[in-house]
């Protein structure tokens, strides 16, 4: 539910940059449709007079589009970032204004900052990760368009092993979700016992307890810093097949003409180059995106759970004009409950 609020909420902006990112992505796929062209013009394969000076204007326009809309994309996402970011703000904060007492013993206030500073920042950076990660198959059909004139079924095997190198992120992924909920739950243990601490300092000093406390601060920093690593472990990982991808899809795309008997001309395997050059920038972000919408999922459902909590009943406390009794303040059937904290 939040998420859907969250999406209408700037429903407008993200579809004018959806237009802008699909032209983007069309523009950057000119280059390496035109150079089979470009090469044989340049071998005397002419097919009109103007035939290279046409060329030579549709690479200058399409690098043209692709940095404008590219530019345009990039500004109008990052007013969606803040303008998500101002929205949860502003929602957490109305929300611990009216939580319980019951509530307020599950969430500190170290929580609570949290979910300002570091989920809502995350969240509000789904946008720009969506929209990168939708793109992926339009760069996969717009390549797949140009490769399978010059190389045939070879194209299908090379994009075979695009989507193979693509799966296989799927269980880093899954692990790299279980570290970001232990470290955010790490990261709350250390921000709530650093809460406590600096609210009785006082009592810490009369007592001479600092370096014990102290201790237990770096024992959690300990723990958080453990589930940084492993995260830095997997991500690495990740990383490391992704960059491979590049040379592996190659590798098996020419490969394959060979063994098919397929001929590449000179033309046909600079557009190919290409086209896989282009292609492999969106595939080597799919690690980060993932990792990203991963953490951004972690977030929203630490965000929903504290917007969920029992807030304070609004209908207790009866406000009368002023004279129309005779007492300033007046409980009537009150239960109290004391506890220690």
């Amino acid at each position: 539910m939040l998420a859907k609020s969250l999406i209408f909420s700037v429903w407008g902006h993200l579809l004018l940059v959806t237009y802008s990112a699909l032209l983007s992505t069309v523009a950057s796929f000119v280059g390496p449709y035109l150079i089979d062209y470009f090469v044989r013009y340049l071998t005397g394969d002419r097919q009109f007079k103007n035939q290279g000076y046409l060329l030579v204007l549709a690479f200058i326009l399409s690098n043209l589009v692709e940095g404008f809309c590219s530019r345009f994309e990039s500004f109008r996402l990052q007013q969606v970032d803040m303008r998500l970011r101002a929205s949860l703000v502003s929602v957490i904060y109305q929300k611990g204004l009216t939580l319980s007492s019951r509530s307020r013993q599950c969430r500190s206030s170290g929580e609570i900052i949290n979910y300002m500073t570091i989920d809502a920042s995350r969240v509000s950076s789904f946008s720009y990760h969506m929209l990168h990660l939708s793109s992926v198959p339009v760069h996969v059909i717009l390549a797949l368009l140009i490769l399978y004139p010059q190389m045939g079924l070879a194209s299908l095997i090379g994009l075979a092993a695009t989507f193979i190198v693509t799966l296989i992120n799927v269980p880093i992924a899954k692990l790299e979700q279980n570290y970001i909920g232990k470290i955010m739950e790490s990261k709350d243990r250390r921000m709530k016992a650093t809460t406590e601490i600096l609210r009785n300092m006082r009592i810490l000093k009369l007592q001479a307890w600092e370096m014990k406390f102290l201790s237990k601060i770096m024992e959690l920093r300990k723990n958080e810093i453990g589930w940084l690593w492993k995260i830095a472990y997997v991500l690495a990982a990740a990383i490391f097949l992704v960059s491979c991808s590049s040379i592996f899809v190659a590798v098996v795309a020419f490969g394959a003409c060979m063994l098919m008997r397929i001929p590449l001309g000179t033309g046909k395997v600079l557009t190919a180059l290409a086209t896989f050059r282009t292609l492999q920038n969106p595939i080597f972000a799919i690690p980060d995106t993932i990792s990203m919408l991963v953490q951004i999922k972690v977030s929203l459902d630490r965000i929903s759970s504290f917007l969920c909590l029992e807030d304070l009943q609004p209908n207790v406390v009866e406000k009368l004009p002023r004279g129309s009794s005779e007492v300033a303040i007046e409980v009537s059937n009150g239960n109290f409950v004391g506890s220690l904290l």
